[in-house]
Formats: structure tokens, C-alpha cells, sequence
């Protein structure tokens, strides 16, 4: 770790917080937030004191402020690591995509369950009280519309 630009109360403070793993993520051992995130108190925000992620904190006082739009993307994927070398300024698109989450793996999908591609005019984007929901696919749309058509037919 260096020290540059750190007071030294916080720099003792936040080392004995802190437990160096064999891939190098810096561990944080103090507080941590139900999604796993380190969390420590800052001083000299707008309101005085404030809670603040222990990645994010330790950051900015060792490489500068993050760009505004842009938030922290923790590369070895470490929740509670607070390494600045493995943290990458980006926007939260960008960390969503790079994720595991659902909305990252239903983004690499490009074509339906049946093989229709969801792009041009096959793709429909559904959206509610207009925020994106989902993708959907126009051919399996005509295809069930017409197998219900043909149902109603009958009966």
C-alpha cells in the first residue's frame, strides 16, 4: 500500500482493516454491507461525517476523485477488496455487463429459446410505465398468435 496523500490517522486506521490475500486483493475486515461491500466513515463530506464503500474511499484518496457518471468496478470481482489496482472506473452499464447478475446474462443472449435472433425487425422491446423489461422475439409472437387463432377456430 502507499501512502501518498493519506493523513496518517487514516492510514493506520484503515491497514489494521485491512489483510493482503495471495491474489493481491486488499480484504476488508471491518464493516460490511449486506451486498458484501466494505464500509468505513469518512470525514469532511458535505454533512460532516458519512458512511461511504471502504473501496471507494480508499480510491479516491490514493488515485483521486472518481469521474463523475462513473462508478467502481472491482476487476478481481472481490466484493469486499479494496485494492485501487483492481478497481476500474466505468459506467454502470459497462460493471452491470461485466457482472454475473441476470441482467448481464440475459444480455449475451441473441436469439430466442427457437432460434429467431432478437435483432431488426424481429426484435420488440416490452417496456413498463416506459422503463425497459424485457426482449421479445416478433416471429414466436406471430406464431403463437396464430396457433391461438387457429384454436379459437375450432372451438
Amino acid at each position: 500500500m502507499t501512502s501518498e496523500g493519506l493523513p496518517d490517522h487514516l492510514l493506520t486506521r484503515w491497514k489494521a482493516k485491512i489483510s493482503v490475500d495471495a491474489a493481491g486483493c486488499w480484504i476488508w475486515t471491518a464493516g460490511i454491507d449486506i451486498h458484501g461491500y466494505g464500509k468505513t466513515t469518512v470525514t469532511g463530506r458535505p454533512r460532516g461525517r458519512a458512511t461511504v464503500g471502504a473501496h471507494r474511499a480508499i480510491y479516491e484518496f490514493l488515485r483521486g476523485p472518481v469521474p463523475d457518471g462513473l462508478q467502481l468496478d472491482h476487476l478481481c470481482r472481490v466484493r469486499n477488496c479494496v485494492n485501487p489496482d483492481h478497481l476500474e472506473p466505468v459506467t454502470g452499464r459497462v460493471n452491470i455487463l461485466r457482472g454475473t447478475s441476470s441482467a448481464a446474462r440475459f444480455a449475451t443472449v441473441t436469439h430466442c429459446k427457437y432460434g429467431h435472433p432478437y435483432s431488426g425487425a424481429n426484435l420488440r422491446i416490452i417496456t413498463i410505465n416506459g422503463k425497459f423489461k424485457q426482449r421479445a422475439c416478433r416471429a414466436c409472437a406471430r406464431i403463437k398468435a396464430a396457433a391461438w387463432r387457429a384454436r379459437r377456430a375450432v372451438g
